[in-house]
């Protein structure tokens, strides 16, 4: 991801040096979960297309949904999907845009990325905070070949309002009857044991700089941050390695037919290869556009990162959305704004 980064200092500093302004300028907020695409998409869009300017700040998606509701952004990105229901009560849509996996990150001194594996009952138990060391007779099943330190574990988890906190509880609910009692699932929940970090990059620093830590984090973040991840038993029973093919497998029993408002969940999902912590992430605007040409710019920018954007979004590491699915979108926006390509 360091190769696109000159590309947000270029962007900065061209609004800097006298550049025109654009004719039209769309801010959103939200999800960090997407925000590494996020950053590239709006600017290639904006070199492509001077007279608009996209906007995006990397808040988490509780603030990105606060700010969509209190009507200050344009758009939110999320990756807490709202029901049909919510979206009604609150005059909104919703669609998503990628697909991208959570991962476990760790910091082990001599255990390297890919080589730790974890269970369904084990991940529970850490972050419930019943298994307190790395050398614990569970996790020591599962990795027979590692000599694992009899270090204490240290859990990091996110303090803000998070989509990523949602698709990752909404795992451990699935494969934990303890934990979707006593803790559950949610943006933000109260967690059993831990420290907290403000989105993912605050997760990844917390983790990386503390031996012994576990956290959970958008897959590009701990490619960037170069923490070692951990491989997961999957819904098949499957050790499986996080890496683009696994979370394209996860996505290949969506049912988008029967999936009102593009609620969607792709945590557990069945597949011999399947990465069991898999998540969508969704872009929120009003359902009722009060300027019909700032709309009618959204939507191109969001049919052009569908399109245009696809390659850089597997490059980065995410899942773009398949052709029929797209479709789909194209279709909302025309009939919900009425919008033409």
């Amino acid at each position: 991801m360091k190769k696109y980064r000159w590309m947000a200092a270029l962007l900065a500093g061209m609004f800097g040096t006298g550049m025109a302004a654009a004719e039209t300028v769309i801010n959103a907020a939200g999800a960090s979960f997407p925000a590494p695409v996020y950053q590239v998409w709006t600017y290639q869009y904006g070199e492509e297309h001077r007279d608009v300017q996209v906007n995006y700040q990397s808040i988490g998606s509780g603030a990105g949904l606060n700010q969509i509701k209190a009507g200050t952004i344009d758009f939110a990105g999320s990756d807490n999907p709202l029901t049909a229901e919510e979206l009604k009560a609150a005059g909104l849509v919703q669609f998503p845009m990628l697909t991208g996996g959570v991962v476990v990150i760790y910091n082990l001194p001599g255990i390297k990325n890919n080589t730790l594996a974890l269970d369904q009952a084990t991940l529970a138990g850490i972050f419930l905070g019943k298994i307190k060391k790395w050398n614990d007779p569970a996790i020591q099943k599962l990795n027979p070949g590692l000599k694992l330190p009899k270090l204490p574990i240290s859990v990091v988890h996110r303090a803000d309002s998070s989509g990523t906190t949602f698709i990752f509880t909404n795992y451990l609910s699935k494969i934990s009857e303890e934990w979707a009692n006593k803790v559950g699932c949610g943006p933000a929940v109260k967690w059993p044991v831990g420290i907290g970090g403000q989105k993912n990059p605050g997760v990844c620093n917390n983790v990386a700089k503390s031996i012994g830590a576990i956290g959970y984090t958008e897959y590009t973040y701990a490619l960037e941050t170069k923490l070692a991840m951990a491989r997961l038993k999957n819904h098949d029973g499957n050790i499986v390695s996080a890496e683009l093919e696994s979370f394209t497998a996860s996505s290949a029993n969506a049912d988008w037919n029967n999936a009102p408002g593009f609620y969607m969940v792709l945590t557990d999902q069945p597949g011999e290869k399947s990465w069991p912590i898999t998540g969508l992430t969704y872009i929120v605007l009003k359902a009722e556009q009060n300027d019909p040409a700032k709309c009618d710019a959204m939507l191109d920018y969001f049919n052009w990162c569908l399109t245009d954007g696809a390659e850089v979004a597997e490059k980065l590491h995410y899942v773009a959305l398949p052709d029929s699915l797209c479709d789909k979108l194209r279709q909302l926006w025309q009939q919900q704004f009425n919008w033409q390509p």
